[in-house]
């Protein structure tokens, strides 16, 4: 028995000594946060551009109620927070592009087009400017502190906020989709491979 408790006691040193000395552990540097949320945003795109290429022209005005987002404002939206991103975390979108953090402004660039391509076009734009300014973030721009949706937070926290942003809609893109009866591509290889 007393082995027993020797066991269970060395144990639970060992689990707090490894505990204590995980904190001590200097925070990640930003070549990995960045390197980390690229890899979201190239998971995220690739869904979305799949989902969204899967969408009839004639699914792009669809929403399935009144007062919440058509299928090419979700897309758009998408686009919209990119831009978004790139303005907060200190870099700029070309002007053509006609963005302004103007949130009042915002249901009117995101409801922009219902053309199918266009919206495609606009959205994989975002992306491309938005990972091009996240790959330019060094360790001091991470930790710098900025005002945004009436909150104070480091830049760091804010990038990791909107990879659950681009995650959501990703979600309502998905719901979209199965409600018209379109199944995500990723999803019809497998149910295509377990039908074999």
């Amino acid at each position: 028995m007393f082995k027993l408790y020797r066991v269970v006691i060395t144990a639970i040193i060992l689990s707090l000594f490894g505990a204590t000395s995980s904190f001590s552990n200097p925070p990640v540097g930003a070549e990995v946060i960045v390197k980390e949320f690229l890899g979201q945003i190239d998971f995220v795109q690739s869904r979305v551009d799949q989902l969204l290429g899967a969408m009839p022209q004639s699914t792009m005005e669809w929403r399935p109620m009144e007062g919440v987002r058509s299928v090419s404002e979700v897309y758009l939206h998408i686009a919209f927070a990119n831009y978004i991103v790139v303005t907060v975390t200190g870099g700029s979108v070309p002007d053509d592009i006609g963005f302004t953090m103007d949130f009042s402004k915002e249901h009117e660039w995101d409801t922009g087009s219902t053309d199918k391509a266009e919206v495609m076009e606009d959205m994989d734009e975002s992306f491309v400017i938005l990972k091009k300014r996240i790959a330019e973030l060094t360790e001091d721009d991470l930790n710098r502190e900025v005002e945004v949706f009436g909150m104070t937070m480091t830049v760091r926290n804010f990038i990791v906020s909107m990879i659950a942003h681009c995650h959501e809609h990703l979600g309502q893109g998905i719901a979209y989709a199965r409600m018209n009866k379109i199944v995500p591509p990723w999803s019809q290889k497998q149910e295509d491979s377990e039908g074999e």
